[in-house]
């Protein structure tokens, strides 16, 4: 039988937190039932209670304390799939390709080289060259998937602190280049759209598929944005 002093006393309830320094993090799906599912809004989770409060407030969706990791956490289903942040530059995107075995991981390269471990770093990690290949062999847990992180700040709530996305997309790992590129073009922070942007075509076999992919959309110099008037 568990301890139940929450109950009695939840101010004496020890916030959860992240093992960074982040406040919370977005997600495009979840899981349920051990079944990963997309989602068509931004999903935020975060140990802090203010901080879930504010998202509730910028981006819609309630609140609700979740059991489903290994610490609490709270869990906002938002109702937008687009909000705008800040990006501190290219230092804010991290990127490589990593193939685990449960909580083991077996192969971490960029693509042309290992990573880790420390003796075959720089070697050769002999992935496939086309990107087709590549998709294949993750897919058949034969090969190194993308492993992005994004942190960023939101815009309408800048001091609120740091979030992450963490994401194994395909569709932006093909694109990450070209954002850094803008945000080395502006050089400075940049303001963002950050998206779960819909998409949809039909299989030369007649299917029907829909999905949902992480977009970032960088638009301008955070600094000449805020400096702009408001009417």
């Amino acid at each position: 039988m568990a301890i139940r002093i929450f109950e009695t006393d939840p101010s004496a309830k020890p916030k959860a937190t992240f093992s960074d320094d982040t406040v919370g993090r977005f997600h495009g799906g979840k899981q349920e039932n051990g079944i990963p599912v997309a989602l068509a809004e931004w999903r935020v989770t975060t140990g802090d209670p203010e901080v879930a409060d504010a998202i509730s407030q910028l981006m819609g969706g309630s609140p609700v304390e979740t059991d489903s990791t290994s610490e609490n956490f709270i869990e906002i289903l938002t109702a937008q799939n687009k909000v705008t942040v800040v990006l501190s530059g290219t230092d804010a995107i991290s990127s490589d390709l990593k193939l685990w075995n449960g909580s083991a991981l077996i192969h971490h390269c960029d693509g042309v080289e290992f990573l880790s471990p420390d003796e075959d770093k720089g070697k050769p990690c002999r992935c496939p060259e086309l990107m087709e290949d590549r998709k294949a062999a993750a897919k058949a847990k034969r090969g190194p998937a993308p492993s992005i992180s994004v942190t960023f700040r939101l815009a309408e709530d800048y001091d609120l602190g740091l979030f992450r996305l963490q994401t194994g997309s395909w569709k932006l790992a093909e694109v990450l280049h070209e954002v850094e590129n803008a945000l080395d073009k502006i050089g400075a922070e940049a303001l963002c759209s950050l998206e779960l942007e819909l998409v949809e075509y039909t299989t030369k076999k007649g299917r029907d598929v829909s999905y949902r992919k992480p977009v970032i959309r960088v638009l301008k110099s955070y600094n000449d944005a805020i400096a702009e008037p408001k009417f």
